[in-house]
């Protein structure tokens, strides 16, 4: 018997016992298997569409002539942390991740009442137009998975940065669809780096060596429509990628890809950004949290020393922001709790990120029982249901 046969990920998950009223789940995801692609490309890419080949140990994503290994580190919630593999079948997978009713009974096992989902996509493509589509398919399977889920999950829509009028129409559309936020990469596209082989990555980390800057002009009418439609702005992960098929690298690629974040808002802070656009709402997802307070205050001693030469006239010391317009999501992380009270501190959110491979899932209440011993029910409720209402405007 093979060893993917062998271990049920969609095992019965008994109940856990709660030890919070509510729970809003700042960071989930979704893990649609590659045949939703032919249904929701636009009718001129359906042809192109990946397909799914079957094998006894694994099945393999056929497209754009390359055949890779169906890859499951986007969902071990159901395995044990020794039965954790990499690649395999998607019969492999816990169905909550794409069958809703399967996603609801899951959450009420776990002691979740609300969600935020994060999908993914694009299509790993050379074919801009094709790439683009592909952002809007994933976004629409997502919306209508979400919109059927009788308000207990919110989508956030991926969102490409290669034209700035293109991203505002889509970041409308989202909006129309119910889509609470939009996801960004962490620095902007650019079409001439555009390639196949990068093209995937990009759609997270951007073009950290590109000469466009979110702190520039060009991307205000994003800022200002995320503001006018009550979208939140949401960065996942930074400017270092985790080389998750590699068993060597992915460790010490997991432990660096929190901090990096603070590339992004760090530019945001110091251009003025949020003195132009100060109702704007930005999240650092799975960031983790207890770095943020460490980095307002040396954001704010280096402010203080060095503002006058550099010419850096914003209107308040860089931790004002932290605790004004950006936010962060963390699934484990006793640190951030303990450090709530300090600049940059405030605002964190907590997250289960079903059905990742950090997941909590189906202990949630335990990891929380366990970081918020003596903390006050005040706080408790604001990191754990609070603070997301606020930062995605389900309130």
């Amino acid at each position: 018997m093979a060893e993917a046969d062998a271990i049920d990920a969609n095992r019965e998950i008994a109940a856990q016992p709660r030890v919070a009223d509510l729970v809003v789940d700042a960071d989930v995801h979704v893990t649609p298997p590659p045949e939703f692609w032919a249904e929701y490309l636009s009718p001129q890419f359906k042809a192109m569409a990946p397909v799914i080949e079957h094998d006894d140990d694994c099945d393999w994503i056929v497209f754009e002539g390359t055949r890779k290994k169906h890859n499951l580190m986007q969902s071990q919630a159901g395995r044990s942390f020794e039965e954790y593999r990499n690649d395999g079948k998607i019969s492999d997978m816990r169905v909550g991740g794409w069958v809703l009713d399967k996603r609801l009974e899951d959450m009420d096992h776990d002691g979740i009442d609300q969600g935020v989902v994060f999908g993914g996509g694009p299509l790993q493509t050379g074919n801009m137009d094709l790439y683009l589509d592909s952002f809007e398919a994933y976004n629409r399977w997502q919306s209508d998975f979400c919109n059927a889920s009788s308000k207990r999950l919110f989508g956030a829509a991926f969102l490409p940065t290669v034209d700035v009028g293109q991203a505002v129409t889509m970041m409308k559309a989202a909006r129309a669809r119910g889509d609470v936020a939009v996801n960004m990469p962490a620095f902007p596209q650019s079409a001439e780096h555009f390639n196949k082989s990068e093209s995937l990555m990009q759609a997270l980390m951007g073009d950290p060596a590109g000469e466009r800057q979110y702190r520039d002009a060009e991307f205000d009418p994003i800022w200002k429509i995320a503001v006018d439609e009550n979208l939140a702005i949401t960065f996942h992960l930074g400017a270092r990628v985790v080389r998750y098929t590699d068993k060597t690298l992915f460790l010490p690629d997991l432990a660096v890809s929190k901090t990096p974040m603070l590339e992004i808002v760090a530019p945001m802070i110091f251009s003025g950004l949020f003195d132009r656009h100060p109702e704007l709402r930005v999240g650092l997802i799975e960031s983790g949290a207890g770095w943020m307070p460490w980095a307002a205050e040396y954001m704010d001693r280096i402010w203080f020393m060095q503002r006058h030469w550099t010419g850096c006239d914003i209107k308040h010391e860089p931790s004002y922001y932290f605790d004004q317009n950006i936010y962060c999501s963390f699934i484990s992380d006793k640190v951030g709790v303990a450090l709530r009270d300090f600049p940059g501190g405030k605002n964190i959110m907590w997250s289960s990120d079903y059905p990742h491979s950090e997941t909590t899932f189906p202990h949630s209440h335990e990891v929380i029982a366990d970081h918020f011993d003596g903390v006050s029910d005040e706080d408790k409720h604001w990191i754990l249901a609070g603070c997301a209402q606020k930062f995605y405007g389900l309130n």
